[in-house]
């Protein structure tokens, strides 16, 4: 996972949000992350960041369910 995350990793610049979508604001910067860079997933197992999964076409998915998906074959 980290050799994936060392090839394919892309720094950006993410302003914040117009207002907050999370009910934990500090998770915001994950969701402003995605859409600055143009990024449909977001990969973790935060409830508050499941909890608005979809916004701004930003999927959130659990680990397990990210390697299921993408990465078996």
């Amino acid at each position: 996972m980290l050799a994936l995350l060392a090839i394919h990793a892309e720094c950006v610049f993410a302003p914040p949000l117009v207002e907050a979508v999370c009910e934990d604001p500090t998770d915001d910067k994950f969701i402003a992350c995605a859409l600055a860079s143009g990024c449909r997933i977001i990969v973790s197992g935060d409830r508050h960041l499941h909890k608005v999964s979809g916004y701004g076409g930003v999927d959130v998915v659990r680990p397990g369910d990210f390697v299921a998906q993408y990465l078996s074959n």
